[in-house]
């Protein structure tokens, strides 16, 4: 039923505003083209999502944060973890928020004999967000879908490389071994190769520089001003 009223609205708007064309063929709304305009929605309080803890100075601390169910890959990350965790033996992991898989993450990290290095606070609040962004030395998104996760350019501006699946908008603005990592799939073989690699980088707090010169430079309210006032005027 929604599908249907999306395609209703689809064919009569006059314009349809997406904030990124990566999203046209995934949301198969390549038909509508000519009526498409690209212009980003998302930016942040730099105020709030800055560097506290300089990246440097941090404890070998890796995570995920957000909703604990199925498209967004965290299952997979979760078995992951030992192989990583045996290969970094001073590495502890976060996992952060809620949802339908905790009872199962939390019995496969007890299965594995890792539950006593991984931290789950449960849900995360917003306010609290910058707090615990600015503990990790990485962030993994291993989802099967998304849009342009907040989360991400979160964790980027406050100084924190992102390894993330290349869905969505995603690889508008992570670069892999540039402005932070992309991972062909989020298989649990892939998950692992790839956080090894990312914290093996050496050029990985430079990364993580870049990252955050990138969300500042495009992401602040006074750019997505310029951008809706560009998109008024063809409308």
């Amino acid at each position: 039923m929604l599908k249907s009223f999306s395609t209703i609205g689809y064919f009569f708007a006059d314009k349809i505003i997406l904030y990124s064309s990566k999203l046209i063929p995934e949301w198969k709304l390549g038909k509508y083209s000519e009526k498409i305009i690209i212009a980003q929605r998302h930016f942040l309080d730099f105020t709030t999502f800055t560097i506290t803890t300089p990246y440097k100075d941090r404890y070998p601390l890796i995570g995920y944060i957000g909703r604990l169910s199925g498209e967004k890959g965290v299952l997979h990350f979760t078995e992951a973890l030992p192989a990583i965790l045996n290969r970094h033996k001073d590495l502890r992991c976060l996992i952060g928020g809620d949802g339908q898989l905790k009872d199962s993450i939390e019995s496969s990290l007890h299965d594995n004999d890792i539950s006593i290095r991984v931290d789950l606070p449960g849900w995360i609040s917003h306010d609290e967000l910058p707090h615990y962004l600015n503990q990790l030395r990485l962030l993994i998104i291993p989802s099967y879908t998304e849009g342009l996760p907040n989360i991400m350019l979160e964790a980027m501006a406050c100084g924190t490389p992102v390894l993330a699946t290349p869905v969505g908008a995603i690889p508008d603005v992570l670069i892999d071994g540039d402005t932070g990592f992309i991972m062909e799939n989020n298989s649990p073989e892939c998950i692992t190769k790839n956080v090894i690699r990312a914290l093996n980088s050496p050029d990985l707090f430079v990364i993580a520089e870049k990252g955050r010169r990138y969300v500042e430079k495009n992401f602040s309210f006074e750019n997505a001003l310029v951008i809706w006032k560009n998109v008024l005027e063809k409308i």
